[in-house]
């Protein structure tokens, strides 16, 4: 029996560098405190998601690479991590080769949709960091998702490429999944004393307006850190300014979804 109707929600942006692995792995560490069963899965070929989380990365790891190539269960593929009630779906190295072998896969945009649909209900929440592209994994993310957080850091150029991205989203809706919305976007790496950093914001909030969220990441060393200790923020230290963003943001994203 389904407990849960599931969302699923992906954190894209094909520029590398903006904070999404940071945003994937805080966002599902902060759903999992409210005891929110949530489900992170790692779709980038970097596996910073799982490493961030304190996964170790080897060979005889089942991953969302054998969920997706090698048609393995995703029940067998699923993790415990130390925070209670989240898990991980790892990523490999091995997913960085899996564009070129999806591509004479029978239904290959639909891979991943069909794999999660043997987990549906298990989760409240299911976050999938996306790689820094718009290939087939991601064509695969977006065909699962239910919706979409786009991270915008607060650097030169950060609007650059948003018009590709935003035209791969209605690419989607028109053709494999009509349902696909925009659940927000993500102002990170803000840092209030820049003119940047409140110019960037101002042309964020005139492109996207009510869909930007109230809450941006401030800059943080601490944010930086934790990653290399296999924490999320709320681990290595939850004082920090990073953790608080955090968790206002994660209140947002329930207060929206009721």
């Amino acid at each position: 029996m389904n407990r849960f109707k599931t969302k699923i929600i992906a954190l894209c942006n094909q520029k590398g560098g903006v904070g999404k692995t940071t945003s994937s792995v805080n966002i599902a560490s902060f759903l999992a405190i409210t005891e929110t069963p949530t489900l992170l899965i790692d779709m980038d070929p970097q596996a910073n998601a799982s490493t961030g989380l304190g996964i170790e990365i080897n060979s005889t790891l089942l991953s969302s690479y054998d969920v997706l190539i090698n048609n393995k269960e995703i029940t067998k593929c699923i993790q415990k991590t130390e925070i209670e009630y989240l898990d991980i779906l790892p990523a490999s190295s091995k997913l960085a080769g899996a564009e070129i072998e999806l591509v004479s896969m029978f239904t290959r945009e639909a891979l991943l949709k069909e794999a999660i649909k043997k987990i549906n209900g298990q989760y409240k929440y299911i976050i999938i960091d996306s790689p820094p592209s718009l290939g087939l994994l991601t064509v695969n993310i977006f065909t699962a998702a239910h919706s979409i957080i786009i991270p915008i850091q607060c650097e030169y150029y950060a609007l650059e490429g948003l018009s590709q991205l935003l035209n791969t989203i209605r690419l989607i809706q028109n053709n494999l999944n009509p349902k696909l919305d925009i659940e927000g976007v993500l102002i990170t790496m803000y840092d209030s004393r820049l003119n940047l950093s409140n110019q960037i914001v101002k042309e964020v909030n005139e492109y996207f307006g009510n869909k930007v969220y109230k809450t941006y990441i401030h800059r943080n060393v601490k944010l930086g850190e934790a990653p290399s200790f296999g924490k999320p923020i709320l681990l290595y230290n939850a004082s920090s300014t990073g953790s608080h963003n955090y968790m206002s943001l994660v209140s947002e994203i329930l207060n929206h979804n009721g």
